[in-house]
């Protein structure tokens, strides 16, 4: 599989694995499908399948790119060592290769999110100077909450995880990551699958032999983005890794860049959610 090189110097794939609401058996089927990055979470409840998948499947943990997330309410000092210290034992290693902040703020009624952000940052980066985490990152933070950590880190961020999608390209965060030497990955690449039936995504579906799916995960990876779909059967993860293997051209790219919005989550880190 093709790589990236982050601002570190750590090489990770093109493409990972996202496990949002995926169970032991569908981590076993990426594992043996090829992937080698698997994006996690504390919040996601499946930390412990993923050391029980690596088992499974005998492939060794140094082949694999572990990403996991501190969540709303295990961010502080205090408590991020204690989150981060849980992850380990749940994945049953001794290191991470990512550790980002799940989320800028633990609610909207806290007025010192700022504090609070460096606060959990210092103890990533503690844990990243004793070498239990290869690279820091930041997820769903927006480049003003970014901002706070670019101004007082001693280690920078290397990745910036953000809803990314055809029809939600969040284009001024996608800049300003872009210039900043922060590499972006996509969560929510095809829109919670309510992109797949726009008439331009079926259109170059068939105008390149792919599905539609497959559109726009290669949208987001000629972006320069770094995707994370989900998969639940051995021939989506195949179909998602066969994105590496056709080209969309620049007119078409542009077309994709300039659709209408659609397929929003719903979820904003400085707003209630919307249900959709």
């Amino acid at each position: 599989m093709r790589t990236l090189k982050l601002n570190n110097g750590l090489t990770i794939p093109i493409m990972g694995f996202g496990t949002y609401k995926s169970e032991l058996e569908s981590i076993v089927s990426a594992l043996e499908g090829g992937y080698k990055y698997l994006d996690t979470a504390s919040y996601y409840g499946n930390e412990r399948d993923i050391s029980m998948a690596l088992e499974q499947t005998g492939v060794k943990r140094e082949e694999v790119f572990i990403a996991s997330k501190i969540w709303r309410s295990d961010m502080g000092y205090d408590s991020t060592m204690k989150s981060f210290s849980r992850t380990l034992e749940n994945l049953r290693t001794d290191y991470l290769d990512v550790l980002m902040i799940h989320w800028p703020r633990p609610n909207l009624e806290l007025r010192e999110w700022k504090a609070l952000d460096l606060e959990t940052w210092r103890a990533m980066e503690d844990l990243h100077s004793k070498g239990k985490i290869r690279a820091l990152g930041l997820s769903n933070f927006l480049p003003y909450h970014s901002e706070n950590i670019l101004a007082h880190c001693r280690v920078r961020p290397s990745i910036a995880q953000l809803e990314f999608h055809a029809g939600h390209t969040q284009a001024f965060a996608l800049e300003y990551y872009r210039r900043e030497g922060i590499q972006v990955q996509a969560w929510s690449p095809i829109g919670r699958g309510r992109v797949l039936a726009d008439e331009l995504i079926i259109e170059l579906a068939g105008k390149y032999h792919v599905t539609p799916a497959q559109v726009c995960i290669r949208f987001c990876i000629q972006e320069g983005v770094m995707p994370l779909p989900k998969a639940s059967t051995p021939e989506r993860l195949r179909e998602n890794l066969e994105c590496l293997d056709f080209e969309i051209d620049d007119e078409d790219i542009s077309r994709i860049e300039n659709m209408p919005p659609m397929g929003w989550s719903g979820e904003h880190p400085d707003r209630e959610r919307v249900k959709i």
